[in-house]
């Protein structure tokens, strides 16, 4: 695209992300939430519920740590728990 088309240079991919609402970077890829705070919180709750019952067929214990990424969003207390085992693994990784 030619900048000068009056769109600021900007692709279809940086307008759709523009307006996509909050997003949590996992593993060096982007996740997109829910807007809203009850969806988010919701959402994660489900899947930790979820995550229980990973013995299950088509539920995994994989929806335990996803959930509290989602929730990790707003709840301050699991935010620090997820920035501290980022922390260790980075250092952990560093190491070795």
């Amino acid at each position: 695209m030619a900048r000068g088309d009056g769109r600021g240079g900007q692709t279809g991919a940086d307008r759709a992300d523009a307006g996509a609402g909050p997003t949590i970077n996992a593993f060096g890829r982007k996740v997109r939430v829910p807007r809203s705070r009850r969806m988010r919180i919701a959402s994660g709750s489900a899947l930790i519920v979820g995550g229980i019952f990973g013995f299950l067929p088509v539920l995994g214990f994989w929806m335990i740590p996803t959930g509290l990424l989602v929730l990790s969003y707003d709840i301050p207390s699991v935010r620090r728990w997820r920035r501290r085992t980022a922390v260790w693994w980075h250092r952990r990784r560093s190491r070795s």
